[in-house]
């Protein structure tokens, strides 16, 4: 079992997710009006200790042992990751295959919800570590593209925590989606093969048709998925 195919996430989405057996659909619009912007956060200081002196402000080369191994999770703020990990009741009344069972507004990351429900803000939370604006990360990552060049490598594409986010599975929340542009691109052999991506984390939100993203990040390093 892959480490970072969470089961908090992918068990808590799928309460709302509709359920399909047909295949996965691999053929992927190409991003258009890319909306980014800065985002901001709650103070957290446990993060701020962790990262602080990680900060990398500048474009200098950075050794592949400075890049902090992150998992998931420790995107999220404190107060989205409890009410993800303490669902309503309700949540188990909800038949499957049933209207409220369906694909809907909330599983396209609608930054508008209106909902008081501290576990539906937190499905479409755009709220960040601010801490982790500018570290160097590491993370395990599965890869969505969303553009190609003329050779079909891909230059932009989403940083999802399991196989199928975007696709054939809903998005995950914003804050567990990280957006890169990567036009030198590279060649995607599959989309059911994980990687390690090492990069800088950006707290910014982009916005596409397929997704929102509350983080980017400027790739660095890819390497091949192994269990560490």
């Amino acid at each position: 079992m892959i480490r970072f195919c969470f089961t908090i996430i992918i068990s808590l989405l799928i309460f709302s997710c509709e359920k399909s057996s047909e295949p996965i659909n691999t053929s992927i619009p190409q991003i258009t009006d890319v909306k980014q912007k800065p985002l901001s956060s709650p103070t957290d200081s446990t993060s701020d200790n962790l990262f602080k002196s990680k900060v990398t402000p500048n474009a200098e080369p950075i050794p592949a042992s400075d890049f902090i191994t992150a998992e998931w999770l420790d995107l999220i703020p404190e107060n989205d990751l409890n009410a993800l990990l303490n669902p309503p009741d309700y949540i188990d009344d909800i038949a499957e295959n049933s209207q409220e069972d369906q694909l809907n507004a909330q599983f396209k990351n609608k930054t508008n919800s209106q909902s008081d429900d501290p576990y539906q803000q937190a499905l479409v939370s755009t709220q960040v570590i601010s801490a982790l604006n500018n570290v160097p990360v590491r993370i395990p990552t599965f890869i969505v593209p969303l553009a190609f060049d003329d050779e079909q490598r891909v230059i932009q594409f989403f940083m999802v925590p399991y196989f199928g986010a975007c696709i054939h599975e809903p998005p995950p929340p914003p804050n567990q989606t990280i957006f890169v542009n990567y036009p030198q691109g590279f060649k995607l052999e599959s989309l059911t093969e994980p990687y390690w991506v090492s990069g800088i984390l950006k707290t910014s939100l982009v916005e596409n048709e397929m997704a929102i993203a509350a983080y980017s990040m400027e790739v660095k390093i890819f390497e091949p998925y192994t269990d560490e």
